[in-house]
């Protein structure tokens, strides 16, 4: 089995490539998503949480305004959040692998693979890249999203020139749908070659 990382700075069209993968019977990890069932209505993590950090869970789970806005800049309060968000997304990887043993190739999306978990354990990384003007532009069309806190997320975010370079493969999303497509198939059509 081959694992692949996927990652790209926010804006880039990671999510639109992880599914261009599971399109081809690539099975594919979602951590964000993974984070989200767990801190979701009836969520695993929303009681250790709201002890944690008093105030931010509701029924719905967790409220992501309020605990973004108890962790934000707080070096010591995000360390112990991921300290309880962490270890539940690597056993739910775990799950995963075991779920999907046998399968020639198994991809990993994590937006912030270069900024926090590494290379480690991956036999590639995809990253998934657009010309910055573009970046912007579907950055700023989210709901709720500003110039500056586009700009905060940025100075956080490794650079995209840096991801790029030490990247096995990019895949340039400023391109149509169908290009982006043939991208991903000539990568896993590559790797199954070199079986």
């Amino acid at each position: 089995m081959r694992i692949l990382g996927l990652t790209g700075s926010i804006g880039m069209g990671k999510s639109t490539v992880a599914g261009m993968f599971r399109d081809l019977g690539v099975p594919v990890f979602d951590a964000d998503a993974t984070v989200h069932d767990l801190q979701g209505p009836e969520g695993a993590l929303v009681p250790a949480i709201e002890a944690a950090f008093p105030g931010t869970t509701g029924p719905q789970g967790v409220i992501r305004e309020k605990l973004g806005a108890a962790v934000f800049g707080d070096r010591d309060a995000l360390a112990r959040l991921e300290g309880i968000v962490h270890p539940a997304v690597a056993e739910a990887r775990r799950r995963f692998m075991a779920d999907h043993d046998g399968a020639p190739l198994v991809v990993f999306d994590i937006p912030l693979l270069y900024e926090k978990t590494g290379e480690r354990g991956l036999d590639g990384v995809v990253v998934v890249s657009a010309p910055a003007d573009m970046q912007r532009a579907r950055v700023l069309a989210r709901p709720g999203m500003t110039a500056e806190k586009f700009e905060q997320i940025l100075g956080l975010q490794v650079a995209d020139a840096e991801k790029r370079a030490r990247a096995d493969f990019v895949i340039d999303t400023g391109t149509s749908l169908a290009e982006t497509r043939e991208q991903v198939g000539r990568i896993v059509d590559a790797l199954a070659e070199s079986e």
